[in-house]
């Protein structure tokens, strides 16, 4: 199991650290670390779990982390092509708090929750955030200020429920980061509260209170958010019927999922899928 807190190569020599990611999947488990992130989805579509918050992704999006909010991004397994996004992190107060940055800050602060943000509003500002590999010293400082300066009056939402400005325990990562990667490889099945608190040497009693401390809501409630959000994906990205999809994804009963359903995306899987299969160009029925 790799360490929650994920080291990241700063130093005295070196604030701001921007690369592109490209890999057939997101390798990094559920994780922190001291410095704020700006990631962008360039290919690939899953699931990304932002502090308490889990939901759908797919290409074009950009998040904003603070320092120490938990993270992860999980893409799905039948996907075609690369993972691949751009992203850049950077040590907290490398930007002076000067009036003319009120505004930006203001955003670093909102941060704590995770910001994702208006694809339109934010458009001209990607080719500036994937030319920041290619970037080293004042040139990727000022590249950087530009972005942000750019994305403090950009219309966004916010993610987590939750904020988290303090370090999680490392022992508490750890064990998220074993629940989520066997949520991911056991979703389609019925999953049992004993397994999980086995997984991770707790009693049961015990486990239901650490992970609704984590993330905000039992896990029962977490785990149909993870299959719902999955199904939406797959309901726009195959030719399944919604039937398959749903009892792939784990749910017994057709009706449950329907409701469930509704109550995640206020409409019924197959007007989801129309409305989403429509507007991207792919297959109709």
């Amino acid at each position: 199991m790799k360490p929650i807190l994920e080291a990241i190569p700063l130093g005295e020599q070196k604030s701001i650290h921007g690369f592109c990611f490209d890999k057939k999947d997101f390798e990094t488990p559920w994780h922190f670390h001291p410095q704020h992130e700006l990631t962008y989805i360039e290919e690939s579509v899953g699931t990304k779990f932002i502090g308490d918050y889990v939901g759908g992704y797919q290409p074009g999006e950009l998040v904003l982390l603070r320092s120490n909010l938990p993270h992860c991004w999980k893409n799905n397994s039948t996907q075609g092509g690369n993972s691949k996004s751009f992203v850049v992190q950077w040590n907290p107060g490398i930007f002076p708090e000067v009036p003319e940055l009120a505004s930006l800050h203001q955003l670093l602060k909102a941060s704590s929750k995770g910001l994702i943000f208006d694809k339109e509003a934010v458009k001209l500002l990607i080719p500036k955030l994937k030319s920041l590999p290619d970037l080293s010293g004042q040139q990727l400082y000022i590249q950087l200020l530009s972005i942000l300066s750019g994305l403090s009056s950009a219309n966004y939402s916010t993610l987590s429920a939750a904020s988290f400005t303090e370090d999680i325990p490392s022992e508490y990562g750890s064990r998220m980061a074993k629940i989520h990667d066997f949520v991911g490889e056991n979703f389609g099945r019925k999953i049992y509260l004993k397994e999980l608190a086995e997984l991770v040497n707790l009693s049961e009693q015990s486990f239901s209170r650490f992970f609704t401390k984590m993330m905000g809501r039992p896990f029962f409630a977490f785990l149909n958010e993870y299959r719902v959000n999955h199904t939406a994906r797959l309901l726009v990205d195959t030719e399944a019927s919604i039937s398959d999809i749903a009892f792939s994804c784990g749910y017994e009963s057709l009706p449950f999922f329907h409701k469930k359903f509704n109550e995640a995306f206020g409409i019924s899987p197959a007007k989801y899928r129309k409305k989403h299969v429509t507007c991207s160009g792919h297959y109709l029925d």
